[in-house]
């Protein structure tokens, strides 16, 4: 096959762990991407700040410049020093959403994160401890009194709810608010309310006219319902085999091994017949 670009989601898909990678492993994967000419793209409900702080041991490599990044589940695309795209939430649209979680019964004790340009916000009444939590997966951290008075640009409001409970939520929201805005579930019980349009696979879109990289010359890895719409555009996509029961019902070209096996890095290498012995400088 010829394959131009990878990309792939971070949490319980190229992460093995919390923030944790196989760092020298990459390293000799992306080298001979590099060869190929293939570029590998870090797509994530993550904001690209935290994203961009993941792979910075990959300048020690000289490899840096090889990744690019979909941040906020598509809301932003960028390439090493360039920022290709951004979109974001309405005042009006924010403020319907935070106004629905306000009147509806069930959301009485979960969170409402705000992910904006410059910081990520959240109400003055949350824990320090789930402060320092979130603070793992989003950039400047900042606790404010009211969440409607942020004076940022803001690309999705995200709710925390227990796991079990996000595709419920996600339908709920879907029925109040229709196409105005896409709603998808992403890892560890987040609820993300995006700009109408966005989702990785329209970001990935926005990266193959820049780079002129056709469908059939894309590979993909994903685990979450965030993943759905690049698992089902491109024809090589893979599912992480931890995936959880209700994306294998829906996507069934699995990945070689599981996301604390590798599974990305070892399905690469099979696929692109890439040297798994090559030493790294």
């Amino acid at each position: 096959m010829t394959i131009k670009m990878i990309a792939s989601d971070m949490d319980g898909t190229f992460l093995s762990g919390e923030d944790s990678y196989d760092q020298e492993h990459f390293a000799r994967v992306l080298s001979q991407l590099k060869e190929k000419g293939v570029r590998f793209v870090a797509a994530s409900g993550r904001q690209v700040a935290n994203l961009k702080e993941l792979f910075e041991p990959m300048a020690a490599y000289g490899l840096l410049d090889q990744i690019d990044f979909v941040g906020s589940n598509g809301s932003v695309v960028t390439t090493p020093g360039q920022e290709l795209y951004a979109v974001y939430l309405t005042p009006e649209q924010i403020r319907k959403v935070i106004d629905w979680n306000a009147l509806n019964p069930q959301s009485a004790d979960n969170v409402i994160v705000l992910a904006g340009v410059n910081g990520t916000y959240i109400s003055n009444h949350v824990s320090q401890e789930f402060k320092e939590m979130l603070s793992m997966f989003y950039p400047n951290v900042v606790q404010v009194e009211k969440l409607l008075k942020i004076d940022d640009k803001i690309l999705g409001v995200s709710f925390v709810w227990p796991h079990e409970e996000v595709q419920e939520h996600v339908q709920q929201l879907e029925e109040v608010f229709g196409e105005e805005v896409h709603v998808t579930g992403s890892g560890f019980g987040s609820v993300d309310v995006l700009p109408k349009g966005v989702d990785k696979a329209a970001a990935l879109e926005v990266l193959q006219d820049y780079y002129n990289v056709t469908d059939n010359e894309v590979m993909v890895f994903g685990d979450n319902t965030n993943d759905l719409e690049m698992l089902a555009k491109y024809d090589n996509s893979y599912l992480m085999p931890n995936a959880m029961p209700l994306m294998h019902d829906v996507h069934k070209r699995l990945a070689l091994k599981t996301n604390v096996q590798d599974g990305v890095l070892a399905t690469i290498e099979s696929e692109l017949q890439l040297d798994n012995q090559v030493e790294m400088d």
